[in-house]
C-alpha cells in the first residue's frame, strides 16, 4: 500500500480483527519487504521545558492544573541540551527529540532558543526532533532552516473519542499543525495513545486518519498509557502486549514505510513482549531513563536486549522513504 490509497475504516477494521497470529505473520511480511530485518532506531526524549502546561490533556502529567509529583522547569540552557544529546549519542541514539510542555510555540526568546538548540545538535550528527504542541507553518519553516529533521505532534487518539481526552483544544488544530510541519518540508512523526479507555474502534480511527493523510508519517509512535497519580487516568490498567501488538502490526500493514515506533510503556514490558512488538513491525525504541517525565528502560537494559535478540542500532539519516512518500 502507498501513501496515496484510500483505505476505508472497514479495510482497516478489517486487518485490526485478523487472528493475531495471522496479524503478526502478515504485518512481519510487510516489515520485510520495506525494511531491513533486525535493525531498529534508538531515539532520546529529552524534556527540554517541563510542566505548568495550559492544557487538559488527561493523561498528561505537565498539566498545570492537576497535582502530580512533576516539577515545573524553566527552558534549559543551549549549552545543557547540547551535553544531553552528546551523552545521548555516546550512548548510541541516532535521533535526538527536544520536548516542550506548551500548548503552542510563540515568537518570542525561546523559540530563539529552541532555534539555537536544533542548530547545535543538528552540528553533531543526530536527526533531531521537536514536539512543542502547535505551530505555524512560519515557525516550522524557521525549524527547517535551523536543522530540524522531524517534527512530533501526536493525534493521541481517534477525532470522535477525542474531547473525551482532551478540551482545550480540538483535533483540527492537530491536523492543521502537521500540515504545517509537512509543508514546512519536515519529517512527520504522528502517532497516539492506547490504554485510555478507548474502544478498538477509535484506535481503528486513529490509524485510519494517519493512513489517509496526502502523505504518510514517516514515523508513528504506538504509546501504552503510563497511568500516573493525578491525572484523570491514574486508574487505567495497564493495557496487555497482545492490544500493543494488534495496534503495531496495523499501523505496520497500512502504513508500510513508516518507522513504527515502540514508545511509552516498555519498563513495565519484559523482553519477551517486546520481541513480540520487533515481530509485529515495531522498529524503533526511545532509550533512556526518562520520556520527558515517565520512567524507561536504561540504554545499558537496552543494550542487553538488542544483543539478546540480535537487533542491531539504526544509523542517522537513514529514512529512504521520505522522497518515495513525497
Amino acid at each position: 500500500m502507498s501513501s496515496k490509497n484510500i483505505l476505508s475504516f472497514e479495510e482497516i477494521k478489517e486487518v485490526y480483527h485478523q487472528p493475531l497470529l495471522e496479524l503478526i505473520y502478515r504485518a512481519a511480511t510487510v516489515h520485510r519487504e520495506y525494511h531491513k530485518t533486525g535493525e531498529v532506531q534508538v531515539c532520546t526524549l529529552l524534556s527540554v521545558k517541563t510542566g505548568g502546561c495550559p492544557e487538559d490533556c488527561a493523561y498528561c502529567p505537565q498539566a498545570a492544573r492537576y497535582h502530580t509529583d512533576v516539577k515545573t522547569h524553566k527552558l534549559m540552557d543551549v549549552d545543557e541540551v547540547l551535553s544531553k544529546a552528546m551523552d545521548a549519542k555516546q550512548n548510541g541514539s541516532t535521533r535526538f527529540c527536544m520536548g516542550a510542555a506548551w500548548r503552542e510555540v510563540r515568537d518570542n526568546k525561546d523559540f530563539d532558543k529552541v532555534l539555537g538548540m536544533v542548530q547545535e545538535v543538528n552540528k553533531i550528527g543526530l536527526e533531531v526532533c521537536c514536539t512543542m504542541g502547535m505551530l505555524t507553518e512560519t515557525q516550522a519553516k524557521k525549524l527547517k532552516e535551523a536543522g530540524l529533521y522531524a517534527y512530533n505532534h501526536n493525534l493521541d487518539t481517534s477525532e470522535e473519542y477525542y474531547d473525551k481526552i482532551i478540551t482545550t483544544r480540538n483535533y483540527k488544530d492537530r491536523l492543521n499543525t502537521i500540515g504545517n510541519v509537512r509543508n514546512a518540508g519536515i519529517s512527520v512523526c504522528s502517532g497516539g495513545i492506547i490504554g485510555m479507555g478507548e474502544s478498538d474502534d477509535a484506535r481503528i480511527g486513529m490509524i485510519h486518519t494517519l493512513a489517509n493523510l496526502p502523505s504518510h508519517p514517516e514515523s508513528v509512535p504506538v504509546n501504552a498509557l503510563v497511568a500516573v497519580e493525578g491525572t484523570p487516568l491514574e486508574e487505567m490498567k495497564r493495557v496487555s502486549v497482545f492490544e500493543m501488538v494488534r495496534m503495531i502490526a496495523t499501523v505496520r500493514i497500512t502504513m508500510p514505510r513508516t518507522m513504527v515506533r515502540l514508545s511509552a510503556g516498555r519498563l513495565d514490558m519484559p523482553v519477551a513482549e517486546q520481541a513480540m512488538c520487533f515481530m509485529a513491525g515495531a522498529n524503533s525504541i526511545f532509550a533512556g531513563d526518562k520520556l520527558l517525565t515517565t520512567p524507561n528502560p536504561s540504554f545499558t537494559d537496552d543494550m542487553q536486549m538488542f544483543e539478546l535478540l540480535g537487533l542491531k542500532p539504526r544509523e542517522a539519516f537513514k529514512n529512504e522513504n521520505i522522497k518515495e512518500l513525497a
